[in-house]
C-alpha cells in the first residue's frame, strides 16, 4: 500500500452524508478509465470515511444505509461508479485527451458529408469540436457522448449518421475468406449461387464505406461487385 501522504480522495455524497476513500493516485485513474478492473490495490486504506483528511470514519449504518453493504471493495466500486475522483491535473489533461480521441474516432467511422458521402476526416471533426467549444466529460461513456457531440457539430459542419446498404457479389474462389468480413458489416440476405459465388446486402454506418470497400478490394484483388442500394 502506498503511504497515505500519496493518495488522493475518491468521494461520493448521499442524503446529505459524505462518503471518502483513500486511493492509490495511479491506480485509481487506471481503474477509473478502465485500464484496470482489480480494486484490491487501487484502495489504501480499508476506511470509508467521512471526511479522510481529518480522518473521521463513517458509521456501519450510515454505510448500509447509502450502499447496502459495509463491504469495502463494494462501497469502493459504487464511489468510483457515481461519485468523484480527486485527480491530478496531469491524469485530468490525458484522461481527457484519451477520450477525445475515442470520440473523435467514433464520428469518423460512422458520420459523412450528406453532400457528397464522404466520411468526414478526423482533423476535420477535431477543429469542428473546438470550434463549436464541445466538454467533454473524461469518464463518461464514449456512446453516450457521441450523438451529443454530433449534435453540437451540426452548427458548424454538415454531417449525418445515415447508413448505407451495399449489395455485393464475390467470385466463388473469394467468397470463402470474405464471409467473416461481410458478417462484420451487417450482412443478410446471403444467396449461395450455382456456380459458388456468392450475393449478399450489407447494412452500416455510411462513414465506413471507404473502409468497408478497402476490406473487400484487398480480399479479392478488385474483383467483388458491389451496387449502392
Amino acid at each position: 500500500m502506498s503511504g497515505i501522504e500519496n493518495t488522493i480522495i475518491a468521494r461520493y455524497e448521499s442524503g446529505g452524508e459524505h462518503f471518502e476513500i483513500l486511493v492509490d493516485p495511479k491506480l485509481a485513474y487506471e481503474y477509473k478509465t478502465g485500464a484496470i478492473n482489480n480494486l484490491e490495490k487501487v484502495l489504501v486504506s480499508d476506511e470509508v470515511f467521512k471526511d479522510a483528511k481529518k480522518g473521521e470514519r463513517q458509521t456501519s449504518a450510515k454505510l448500509e444505509k447509502a450502499f447496502g453493504t459495509s463491504d469495502i471493495t463494494e462501497i469502493a466500486k459504487k464511489i468510483f461508479a457515481k461519485g468523484g475522483l480527486q485527480l491530478t491535473t496531469d491524469q485530468r489533461r490525458k484522461a481527457l485527451a484519451e477520450k477525445k480521441s475515442k470520440i473523435i474516432a467514433a464520428i469518423a467511422r460512422i458520420a459523412v458529408d450528406p453532400k457528397n458521402k464522404a466520411p468526414h476526416p478526423p482533423q476535420r471533426i477535431e477543429n469542428a469540436m473546438e470550434e463549436a467549444k464541445v466538454k467533454i466529460d473524461a469518464f463518461k461513456p464514449v456512446d453516450e457522448q457521441v450523438q451529443e457531440v454530433i449534435e453540437a457539430l451540426r452548427e458548424i459542419i454538415p454531417i449525418s449518421t445515415e447508413e448505407l446498404k451495399v449489395e455485393i457479389v464475390l467470385p466463388a474462389q473469394h467468397a470463402g475468406k470474405c464471409y467473416g468480413t461481410l458478417k462484420e458489416y451487417g450482412m443478410s440476405g446471403e444467396e449461395w449461387r450455382g456456380d459458388g459465388s456468392l450475393r449478399c446486402v450489407c447494412k452500416f454506418p455510411a462513414g465506413l464505406q471507404g473502409e468497408f470497400y478497402n476490406k473487400l478490394n484487398k480480399l479479392t484483388a478488385g474483383s467483388v461487385q458491389t451496387k449502392l442500394l
